[in-house]
């Protein structure tokens, strides 16, 4: 499923999006404001949700400052209906609008047939220094050459590269990685890593560090 960032500045609707969106299994970053963004991480995100009428900055100007950093679509989320709003926010770089008030298969189908036709249309590699995340394929590749990781190795590295320089526990990375279903527990995320870091150093690479009494982080 994608990862979906959505900005908007009432909570109430905030919730509402997010809570429709885990239902078909997307995870879900949200923020009141686009100024809580980290600019850096929005390579990461499959879709970006933007409310336009936000205090600070709006999602007109939200979207012409990262419409070049990105490559995902942009669906603004908005009560300015006026035609000429409409043109702007596509003159910006929008892919689409979702009315304010909207239904909830409104949401989900505009939503799905955005992915569905990313999914068609592009093979999604995402540059970290020296090393890449194909991100459809989940393979990790330093250069040219494919390293060889399970799908939970995969998943572990996506996920702190996808929060560089952020410090995440063992608990944290389990529950984030596996769910709270998992049929393992965080202890596993220490082998995890060795077993990563094993195969990364084979090939030069070393880019999940240890805080000591803390957890790990990638740092790359």
């Amino acid at each position: 499923m994608a990862k979906i960032l959505v900005v908007d500045d009432e909570e109430r609707i905030l919730k509402l999006i997010r809570n429709i969106l885990l239902q078909d299994g997307h995870t879900v970053t949200s923020c009141l404001s686009f100024d809580e963004v980290d600019e850096d991480s929005l390579q990461w995100f499959n879709m970006i949700l933007l409310d336009v009428m936000m205090p600070g900055t709006d999602g007109f100007e939200a979207c012409r400052r990262i419409r070049n950093k990105v490559d995902c679509p942009i669906l603004f989320i908005t009560a300015k209906t006026e035609e000429e709003d409409i043109v702007y926010g596509f003159g910006l770089g929008a892919d689409d609008y979702i009315k304010k008030p909207f239904g909830m298969e409104e949401l989900k189908a505009r939503v799905n047939a955005h992915l569905r036709r990313e999914s068609r249309e592009h093979h999604v590699v995402l540059p970290m220094g020296d090393i890449q995340f194909d991100l459809h394929g989940m393979k990790l590749m330093v250069g040219n050459q494919s390293v060889n990781l399970t799908k939970g190795e995969y998943q572990i590295c996506e996920f702190l590269a996808r929060h560089k320089r952020q410090v995440f526990s063992r608990e944290q990375i389990y529950e984030a990685v596996f769910g709270y279903d998992g049929e393992s527990n965080d202890n596993t995320i220490a082998t995890h890593i060795k077993n990563i870091r094993s195969k990364l150093d084979n090939v030069g690479v070393s880019p999940i560090q240890t805080v000591w009494g803390i957890g790990y982080k990638w740092e790359i």
